[in-house]
């Protein structure tokens, strides 16, 4: 049976706060009041959650003109800033990318609750009877650039798990990110959850990552999801733990076993389906023992608008092959830009990737099986495939119902985070009156 909550707020306005607002007591005041709220949400029945995710979903949906509306102004002044191509991609909303962000909450939703799950339990000699059981984290900040559907998919996942989340959006989708910000707290006041449970940083003062980053004890853990530069700042600068997620500078393997037809229609998905999302494809290796498939898989590439850059042996197979520098072995493009190399077999491949890699998603093109195991076993990152687009790269195809981000270290949470990676543990113990001698 729902309960109802008395933490209820109003939804943030639709204006940013001036910059000389003092960003450090309105992230304190947003800090505390998570904290409350994140007390309340990891007490909260799942059916709660639920049809709070569901409401929001029906709230993006019917309020599609409106969410749109406040999109185009953040498209417009992104034209006047001379946002990339790659960042206003990620920032544009359409009729389509929105009914994907309804259908992510209620694919949330559908997930079984993390929390309170017993993850091991055993007994011991003495009797004791001992459990570990998923709890939250408490509260997340979410720090993010252009992608307004991040600020729905991260009140979604944290919502799910327990916990209460602070979001701070990119300036560049200020408005995009307000409007879906209020079809989320729709949602918690239909479900009577505290509103403190999901906020966004109502200004686009940069000095509000700052004090993000110094809320040790208001804030559990940080997420960054956006450039290069971000990333580092926040690993640079957090007193909160940090879920790093690095560029995504992702590598696909052509092995001489590969099938021709099946290399070529990988290789053209994973590049140029969406450049601008960190599962894109940025470096292809190819076997030289695969020479003789390579001039169709370029082809095709440049047939599709793609710029290549490559070595002199891609070079000698087709006109307009841009030399490949050093640096571009290291670029994350987000653009229709690919830099290609010839290797040395699958040594070769290992060997570049374990120097350029960022430990995001690596796949392998192959139909021996062994060459692919051994590919899937020596490779070191987050997700690692075989025969498949680095597209796929994603949460929600995962069936994770969305992500928060990919994280490319290797503490706690890699690889995809969803609602199970935003959790921790204690131990229950069960006894009967034992005393330790």
């Amino acid at each position: 049976m729902s309960r109802t909550h008395t933490n209820q707020r109003e939804p943030a306005q639709t204006d940013p706060k001036p910059a000389n607002a003092d960003a450090g007591t309105l992230i304190t005041d947003m800090g505390k009041r998570a904290r409350t709220a994140a007390r309340v949400l990891a007490l909260a029945e799942t059916d709660e959650k639920n049809a709070a995710l569901r409401h929001a979903a029906q709230t993006v949906r019917a309020d599609r003109d409106g969410i749109i509306a406040a999109n185009a102004r953040d498209l417009e002044a992104a034209g006047a800033r001379g946002l990339s191509e790659a960042m206003t991609d990620r920032l544009r909303l359409t009729p389509d990318r929105l009914d994907a962000i309804a259908s992510a909450l209620e694919d949330v939703a559908r997930l079984s609750d993390p929390v309170g799950e017993t993850i091991a339990d055993w007994q011991r000699p003495n009797g004791l009877s001992i459990a570990r059981v998923r709890t939250p984290l408490g509260v997340i900040g979410v720090i993010y650039e252009s992608r307004p559907n991040v600020t729905a998919d991260a009140a979604a996942l944290c919502l799910k798990a327990g916990n209460a989340v602070i979001l701070r959006g990119g300036s560049e989708a200020f408005h995009s990110n307000q409007a879906i910000f209020r079809a989320i707290q729709a949602g918690l006041a239909q479900a009577g959850l505290p509103g403190d449970a999901v906020q966004l940083v109502p200004t686009t003062d940069r000095a509000a990552v700052g004090a993000m980053l110094a809320a040790s004890g208001l804030i559990d853990v940080i997420v960054p999801r956006g450039g290069r530069s971000l990333v580092a700042r926040v690993e640079a600068e957090s007193r909160v733990p940090v879920f790093a997620h690095l560029e995504g500078l992702c590598h696909m393997y052509v092995d001489g076993m590969a099938d021709a037809g099946m290399a070529r229609d990988l290789v053209l998905n994973a590049k140029m389906r969406r450049t601008g999302i960190c599962g894109a494809l940025e470096t292809l290796l190819i076997d030289r023992r695969a020479r003789h498939m390579a001039g169709g898989i370029l082809a095709a590439l440049q047939e599709a608008g793609c710029e290549i850059r490559g070595d002199e042996g891609v070079q000698a197979l087709a006109d307009g092959i841009v030399p490949a520098g050093e640096d571009d072995w290291s670029s994350e493009y987000l653009a229709p830009v690919l830099s290609v190399r010839f290797v040395e077999g699958l040594d070769g491949a290992l060997a570049h990737i374990a120097r350029y890699s960022s430990g995001h998603t690596e796949s392998i093109v192959t139909e021996d099986p062994a060459t692919a195991e051994a590919f899937l076993t020596r490779v070191d990152s987050a997700i690692v495939m075989h025969n498949a687009s680095t597209q796929f790269a994603d949460g929600g195809e995962f069936g994770m119902g969305a992500e928060i981000g990919i994280a490319t270290g290797r503490i706690h949470a890699r690889g995809p985070v969803g609602v199970e990676q935003l959790t921790s543990f204690k131990y229950q113990v069960r006894g009967r009156g034992q005393t330790r001698p």
